[in-house]
């Protein structure tokens, strides 16, 4: 074989194509065709291929594969407890290349499965020190378990389980407290007699500076992807954050999942949100309630809360 030809994420009609995604990494990191063939893509520009192929099928408005081999979000994912264990003391008893080489990263999801030594390893991932034996990876546990028995599941959304460990250990940072929200959603017939349907929504927050209101209607919507109650309420609440607006306006929202974890009158939603930005980081977040809407604003609160703290980090990290 000479020449190879595939396309990223294997687009293509009907089937598709190769998928360079996969062929790249597997001729340059698998033997015997790694010593065997130059395909000139550098170890610099391989470390790129995750986020190459997340920022694509974000341009063509597609959700990116979780179980895509070498860059899928599930592709380096340990969460059995003896599973998670070994891979700490030797990540290659379970995993077939380093992550980092294409740009992907190790996850341990949490659940009320998860032991102390998983939880550990996931808050050292976090950038958080807690030693084995310590009373908070019990009340941090304890708390995963009582919500998931509420409805909620950490194993996708590992933003979310973040914001609850640091509460659960006293290093969350309150930026923001939201006051008040209100999402209305209409259905006529406009001027040409068309049916459209318009959502609006109002959120009122409190900040060091405070408290200040934002609005946002989406008559004009561009498509239907635009016109509903959730994304009303999100650009209502990243349209003014006062003195974090800046962090947040790159911030986009990706892929929305809907479950009901319960039937009948009482019935629990679970709403799991992905975001993006345009520093190439991928996360996600949920929300639980027997309203959608609500549980949707949760996950939307979380995300943005999430990124403030990151950025937060990344920041104390360039001072020191």
């Amino acid at each position: 074989v000479r020449q190879i030809h595939g396309t990223l994420n294997g687009l293509g009609e009907r089937c598709g194509n190769a998928n360079l995604t996969t062929l790249i990494p597997t001729l340059m990191l698998k033997e015997p065709y790694a010593s065997k063939y130059e395909i000139g893509v550098s170890k610099e520009a391989l470390a790129r291929l995750t986020r190459t192929s997340r920022v694509l099928d974000d341009i063509l408005n597609r959700v990116p594969l979780r179980s895509a081999p070498y860059v899928g979000a599930s592709a380096f994912a340990h969460k059995a407890g003896l599973h998670a264990s070994a891979i700490a003391k030797d990540p290659k008893t379970y995993e077939h290349v380093e992550p980092a080489s294409i740009g992907n990263v190790r996850v341990v999801p949490m659940s009320n499965q998860a032991g102390q030594s998983n939880l550990i390893k996931r808050l050292s991932e976090m950038g958080i020190r807690v030693e084995k034996g310590d009373p908070a990876l019990l009340a941090i546990l304890g708390e995963v378990k009582r919500r998931e028995a509420l409805g909620y599941a950490y194993d996708s959304a590992q933003a979310s389980f973040e914001l609850l460990a640091r509460a659960a250990l006293g290093l969350a940072a309150e930026f923001f407290e939201v006051e008040r929200y209100r999402v209305i959603s209409e259905r006529r017939r406009n001027a040409r007699g068309e049916i459209v349907v318009e959502s609006e929504a109002v959120v009122t927050i409190s900040t060091e500076q405070g408290q200040q209101t934002s609005y946002f209607k989406n008559e004009h919507a561009r498509d239907l992807h635009d016109d509903g109650p959730v994304n009303a309420l999100w650009q209502a609440l990243k349209s003014d954050l006062g003195p974090f607006q800046s962090q947040i306006e790159d911030v986009r929202l990706t892929d929305f999942k809907v479950r009901i974890t319960q039937g009948g009158t009482e019935a629990v939603t679970r709403v799991i949100i992905d975001f993006a930005d345009d520093s190439g980081r991928f996360w996600s977040t949920v929300g639980v309630s027997a309203n959608i809407v609500d549980a949707s604003f949760g996950a939307l609160l979380d995300a943005v809360n999430w990124k403030l703290v990151r950025d937060e980090g990344e920041m104390d990290n360039a001072a020191e």
